[in-house]
């Protein structure tokens, strides 16, 4: 199957849910109107302060971490290549008050759509496994970041992404590449057709394709393009219920029940482009 066709059957889901999540308790757009932060992690602690910093998020979706780092005093603008995404984000930065400005592109082609550079580049949870070639991102993080600028990411671990949610029998089954490779995790699809907003809306487009990055292949691409690890944590809780398995704790994160030590769930890390 064509690069083509996978890229055009995950935008058509993208479009899709955005409508869904901004609807949804998931996510929780009516909170954000009231002054709600999405950013609820590690992520504030880890980056630092971000005031009078000039902010792109890539991979945006409908920009509600975009704007939550505006209320932390960054000047954002927000990427993602979904039509639906960005005009949501739009509306809701109207709808709060909060200003940002949102760019339609597809993360490869950015360059050629925004002539920028910027203090902080930032990725957030779910983006990276939705990319098949982690050496042009790395790439595109590098030709934002102005020198002294830093990227940072707070995602889902690729050991996670790798692991089979169907054999609750052995519920840390790895049956998908943890590598990046040259076709998507599962060649096939996953064909889901209930989102993981969980609203219980059924979704028209279900077929999407994703791909691993191992952390080496994510870190080096990155000193490859002349960036400079800070830091890298390894995180043993969880944001979200990814698997049935997973209990939540007193920390209101998911955890592996019994022995947490046995596997990362998240991961982040902060770069910075040395001057």
């Amino acid at each position: 199957m064509p690069m083509d066709e996978f890229k055009a059957a995950n935008l058509a889901m993208w479009d899709e849910t955005v409508d869904i999540h901004y609807r949804s308790d998931f996510y929780g757009v009516e909170r954000f109107r009231a002054g709600w932060s999405s950013l609820e992690l590690v992520e504030p602690d880890e980056m630092g302060s971000v005031e009078g910093k000039t902010l792109l998020h890539l991979q945006c979706h409908f920009g509600m971490d975009t704007l939550s780092w505006a209320r932390k005093g960054a000047t954002v603008t927000g990427l993602d290549y979904s039509p639906a995404a960005i005009e949501a984000a739009r509306r809701l930065s109207v709808e709060s008050g909060v200003p940002g400005r949102f760019l339609e592109s597809e993360l490869y082609d950015a360059p050629n759509v925004l002539d920028e550079k910027f203090d902080i580049v930032y990725t957030g949870i779910g983006a990276l496994c939705w990319l098949p070639d982690i050496r042009g991102w790395a790439k595109v993080v590098s030709h934002f970041l102005k020198p002294g600028g830093f990227l940072y990411i707070l995602e889902g671990h690729p050991m996670l992404w790798a692991l089979d949610d169907d054999t609750p029998e052995d519920p840390m089954h790895v049956a998908w590449p943890y590598f990046e490779t040259d076709q998507p995790q599962n060649p096939a699809g996953w064909d889901n057709d209930e989102d993981y907003a969980q609203t219980g809306e059924k979704m028209k487009n279900t077929r999407t394709y994703n791909w691993g990055h191992g952390i080496g292949e994510i870190v080096t691409a990155l000193i490859e393009e002349g960036l400079r690890i800070e830091f890298l944590h390894e995180h043993k809780t969880c944001a979200w219920q990814a698997f049935p398995w997973m209990v939540k704790g007193d920390d209101d994160m998911w955890h592996v029940p019994n022995h947490p030590e046995r596997l990362p769930l998240m991961w982040s890390t902060r770069a910075v482009k040395d001057a």
